[in-house]
């Protein structure tokens, strides 16, 4: 008998897969050292580049394991949790963002074509997993510059409104409120709560925002205004109910349960440049949002979706 052990056929085939396995992660590590010490800015590209593929594969998965357990538990989307409903909407918007990508990318040889457009408007074509760490800042400041070119237009008009509005009294809180904005003064919470009668009703109900007013209104959202009014005043509706069913289940959560980004993401979401404002200055504001939500009824969303302007524009620290 042969003193020699011999491993089975099951065992040798997992040696070489294991040998395999450590040899081409050698062979990437050498080559992963060799693009950043020769092309260090292709490097940058290439590893945002695989890590956005992993992060998009990581968030679709998760996506999916929630709308399965939605499906399968007969769950609506305001009965989520708090990050399950945010990472469903960002993961949606996400793909409408990348759905224009797939279109193009279709004919024949046009996937040449996307890469070229890929490097040329990474802001507009990629989803963030996708932009280096410089990117991310850069296109959030321009983001938010985007949006605040609509504040005027839409203080404005909530100026030329007031003679419209029909109680004396809300009126007279209306004048006070955009008093104090255009002195660039920081609204109380009991200031822009005062009003939410008025923006129930005509002429600043949801069903009654005038075409030029929701145009600013999409942009200060971040959303297209190139659409039919109707098209825009169904997405304003839908856009700002879902941040009000993300507000309920984060006052349910706790401000307090946010990890640091995840607080800097939402304040961003909401209308207010976090990027250039503490930690502690972003939660107390992102306090007072949630106070002024969950106090308002469906009917009042309206002045939700105008409290993007109206509690973000003279936060201290978002003035230059």
């Amino acid at each position: 008998m042969s003193s020699k052990l011999h491993l089975s056929p099951k065992a040798d085939v997992k040696s070489l897969i294991s040998s395999l396995v450590t040899k081409t992660k050698v062979i990437s590590g050498k080559y992963h050292r060799f693009l950043d010490r020769h092309f260090p800015r292709f490097y940058v590209l290439y590893t945002t580049f695989m890590k956005g593929l992993q992060m998009s594969w990581a968030d679709a998965k998760k996506a999916k394991r929630i709308k399965t357990n939605m499906w399968k538990h007969n769950i609506k989307f305001h009965q989520l949790s708090y990050r399950e409903m945010e990472h469903l909407r960002q993961f949606r918007r996400d793909v409408t963002k990348c759905l224009f990508l797939g279109i193009i990318s279709i004919p024949p040889f046009a996937n040449y074509l996307v890469f070229l457009l890929m490097y040329l408007f990474p802001r507009q074509l990629l989803i963030k997993h996708f932009w280096t760490p410089k990117q991310q800042i850069d296109f959030l400041e321009i983001y938010h510059t985007i949006r605040k070119q609509s504040h005027p237009e839409i203080l404005c008009y909530l100026e030329k409104i007031i003679p419209h509005i029909s109680d004396a009294g809300l009126q007279w809180h209306m004048t006070e409120l955009c008093t104090k904005v255009q002195r660039g003064t920081h609204p109380a919470v009991h200031d822009i709560l005062a009003l939410r009668e008025g923006f129930s009703k005509h002429p600043l109900g949801m069903n009654h925002l005038h075409t030029l007013q929701m145009k600013a209104l999409s942009r200060a959202m971040l959303l297209t205004p190139h659409l039919p009014s109707v098209l825009l005043r169904h997405r304003l509706k839908t856009h700002t109910t879902v941040i009000h069913q993300l507000d309920k289940a984060l006052a349910k959560l706790g401000i307090s349960q946010l990890t640091a980004q995840e607080v800097k993401s939402a304040c961003y979401l909401r209308g207010l440049n976090s990027t250039l404002i503490a930690e502690e200055r972003c939660r107390a504001w992102l306090a007072e949002w949630l106070q002024i939500s969950c106090s308002l009824k469906e009917a009042e969303l309206s002045l939700l979706l105008h409290n993007v302007v109206l509690l973000s524009i003279n936060y201290t620290g978002t003035r230059r």
